[in-house]
């Protein structure tokens, strides 16, 4: 059996946190908390931390050249560090100021670059801000695993408190055994223990990794115990209901407020920006057919009722801005008496991971180095 995994209140199958509206106006100031940043030779994310939701502009500027962002109906909170230095190539240092009573403007001083964006998340309150150098190309191919949740997150709770974090904690690592036998990979991980490692920094992590792929391992929950089965996703917007509440559930917010993003939210925006470069989404497709059509293939063989739910797509956070094919595996039930059952079992944990190490195979077999660059024949995801 897996460890035990209690929930934060009595009788909740899982954790869902609300939220409030992902953009409005703030009645009070918003204080600008703290700046993060992870600094690689071709890549660098920053995270302005916020104490709620606040409107913002962005502009450039050159001579030297530097990008700055005004954060209005804002305020610079106590203790914030007024100076980061970086110092990377592409940038050089973070500076944060009281620009006027209403407004903190933040500065990121610019080296070499070839894009930059952002984009504003909730819960907590944050700017994301993706800087892009030219990318090193291994000679390996690198993949990425994500195993979801981890720490104080536990994901979703099924019976017997087994923790969805500890699941696919066991299944990536055991996906990593598998992927790492072959020697022309290299296989990394966002995390190999218990610990919680914000969404902004497990693309990050695979960004600077310049990865191949990245896949990141769930196991799915529903109000509904009789509800079952395997499905694999990629990144791209989607009024499907029952896809979205997976992807609220993963993001940590509300359907609500997931269903808001359609109109003049900067995540839809960025999101469909990067689906457009490089025909990412239809590479991310390909790879998400293939590990689900390997993963209900191999498992229907040992095991009796395996129900395939396909292969969709919706707004997930966690593969927001992510620079390769990327997809997010729902590998069964916890919520489901029975496939929680399952999971709880090192058997079925590790034909779980040789089933998507079998549709990573195949993909990679059948995708030569050219479309792993992004060029090939356009898929549109509805047919």
């Amino acid at each position: 059996m897996g460890k035990i995994c209690r929930p934060a209140l009595p009788g909740l199958l899982f954790v869902a946190i609300f939220l409030s509206p992902a953009v409005s106006l703030a009645q009070h100031k918003v204080a600008v908390t703290g700046i993060r940043y992870w600094s690689y030779p071709d890549y660098t994310r920053v995270v302005v931390d916020l104490s709620g939701s606040a409107e913002f502009s962005r502009h450039r500027l050159s001579g030297p050249d530097r990008i700055f962002f005004d954060i209005k109906s804002s305020r610079v909170g106590p203790g914030l560090r007024r100076k980061i230095s970086v110092g990377n190539g592409m940038l050089r240092a973070v500076r944060t100021s009281q620009f006027d009573r209403e407004t903190v403007r933040v500065v990121l001083d610019l080296g070499k670059i070839r894009d930059c964006k952002v984009v504003d998340l909730d819960d907590p309150a944050r700017l994301v801000i993706d800087i892009y150098g030219h990318r090193l190309r291994s000679a390996k191919k690198v993949i990425v695993i994500d195993p979801g949740h981890g720490g104080h997150d536990p994901g979703a709770i099924g019976p017997h408190h087994l923790c969805e974090k500890d699941v696919v904690l066991d299944i990536a690592l055991r996906l990593r055994k598998i992927l790492s036998a072959n020697p022309g990979l290299k296989v990394y991980m966002t995390r190999e223990k218990d610990v919680f490692i914000p969404l902004e920094e497990r693309t990050a992590i695979a960004n600077s990794k310049n990865a191949d792929l990245f896949v990141s391992i769930h196991a799915n929950a529903s109000s509904s115990r009789d509800a079952r089965g395997i499905e694999t996703y990629f990144l791209n917007w989607t009024d499907n209901e029952e896809a979205m509440k997976v992807a609220a559930r993963e993001n940590q917010i509300s359907l609500k407020n997931m269903q808001k993003m359609k109109k003049g939210n900067s995540v839809l925006g960025m999101m469909l920006s990067d689906l457009k470069r490089e025909n990412k989404r239809d590479e991310s497709l390909r790879l998400a057919s293939y590990i689900q059509k390997m993963l209900v293939g191999d498992m229907s063989r040992d095991y009796k009722g395996v129900v395939d739910l396909n292969t969709k797509w919706a707004p997930f956070y966690v593969l927001l801005g992510a620079q390769m094919p990327s997809v997010l595996v729902e590998v069964s039930f916890i919520s489901n008496p029975h496939e929680a059952k399952m999971l709880s079992e090192k058997g079925y944990r590790e034909d779980l991971a040789k089933s998507i190490a079998d549709g990573i195979d195949e993909y990679m077999s059948k995708t030569g180095p050219e479309r792993v660059a992004g060029i090939g024949r356009s898929v549109d995801p509805r047919n």
